[in-house]
């Protein structure tokens, strides 16, 4: 009877198997077939010189459209700046995807990328803030759309990441037990209040501690915000790879006849940061996507410029359009963090030479 049971039940799962994979499979064919008939064939892709959104608002519900696209492209992507200098902001976004090229490309992984990195944020600052070589001075309330995504992403993230090796070795620090509280407390209050709240900190609360006559720019206040916000969440992502290694790297080091410093520089912080590369990109990731919520304290970055575009009431209704526009551009600089992380990680699994445990 079991044997029965046991034949019925492997038929039944041959049976229903195939029907469940071709159910889903219609689903997605037909969602695809919508999704292309929306997209594509009822879309509408330009309007006649001097017309109004009339032939958009005739296809609305059925058919996009990307006029709006073609309309509001250079406020979603660089906001307020001045539209006669809108070609340096510009500059800018092609200066950060060529360092993102550099930087997935391994001929360019030696310390002269970072080189490379500070020369360009050098040319990137000229050409945002100007006030040399003749170009005119752009204050940084004009600034906008997705150059300021990745000012803060960007720079976020390398001051972000030695604070973040700093506090997780301080708190490893087991003699310095003042350094290891502080360190401590600092990572349990930071990831203890959400992002909003540093935001509101930094924006409202911080001017009232300044000194009179000092002003610190709301740019420079949110990217401090950031920097302190992803310091903390990597400082636990770069502890946990220190401690998953085994106490062997740690004698071997003191065996050689090395530093602390030295170790940790040359044998510990290397093989802690290779095992944990995966954790490093997906917050790298989770931060560039948080920088959207500058919205609440009055930068217009990229989501925020790509909201505002669709409240003109001759564009209301066509969100949908501009929101698929954002996604894309986020997706692409996610995206090639991914990458970069995997290229990374097949190039540091080659086989290396380090001091295990004893068996």
């Amino acid at each position: 009877m079991r044997v029965l049971r046991d034949g019925r039940g492997d038929m039944a799962r041959r049976f229903v198997s195939p029907l469940i994979t071709l159910f889903l499979s219609l689903l997605l064919a037909l969602g695809a077939w919508r999704f292309f008939s929306w997209a594509l064939w009822h879309a509408v892709w330009t309007l006649p010189p001097g017309s109004n959104t009339d032939l958009c608002r005739a296809a609305l519900g059925h058919g996009a459209c990307w006029a709006v696209i073609g309309e509001k492209f250079r406020f979603i992507l660089f906001g307020f700046y001045p539209y006669a200098q809108q070609w340096r902001a510009a500059l800018v976004i092609l200066c950060f995807i060529t360092l993102f090229a550099l930087s997935l490309s391994q001929r360019f992984w030696r310390p002269s990328l970072a080189l490379i990195w500070g020369s360009g944020l050098v040319v990137i600052a000229i050409l945002m803030w100007g006030g040399v070589f003749g170009l005119a001075f752009v204050p940084e309330d004009q600034w906008g759309g997705l150059p300021i995504t990745l000012l803060l992403a960007t720079l976020g993230l390398a001051f972000a990441f030695p604070l973040a090796i700093l506090v997780a070795l301080a708190r490893r620090a087991e003699g310095l037990p003042v350094i290891r509280w502080l360190a401590i407390a600092y990572v349990e209050l930071i990831r203890g209040v959400p992002l909003i709240s540093l935001l509101f900190m930094a924006s409202v609360m911080l001017p009232l501690f300044l000194p009179n006559g000092w002003n610190i720019d709301k740019l420079l206040r949110a990217q401090l915000a950031f920097v302190l916000f992803a310091g903390a969440y990597l400082a636990e992502v770069v502890r946990a790879g220190l401690a998953a290694l085994p106490r062997g790297q740690y004698e071997g080091a003191a065996a050689l006849g090395l530093s602390y410093w030295q170790a940790t520089r040359l044998i510990i912080l290397p093989q802690a940061l290779r095992h944990v590369i995966p954790m490093l990109v997906n917050t790298f990731i989770g931060f560039f996507k948080d920088t959207s919520l500058v919205l609440i304290i009055g930068i217009f970055d990229l989501m925020t410029t790509g909201r505002t575009a669709t409240m003109e009431p001759a564009w209301q209704g066509f969100a949908n359009e501009v929101y698929l526009l954002l996604a894309a551009i986020y997706f692409g600089f996610c995206f090639t963090m991914a990458r970069i992380s995997r290229r990374l990680e097949q190039r540091l699994s080659a086989p290396h030479h380090s001091i295990e445990e004893p068996a």
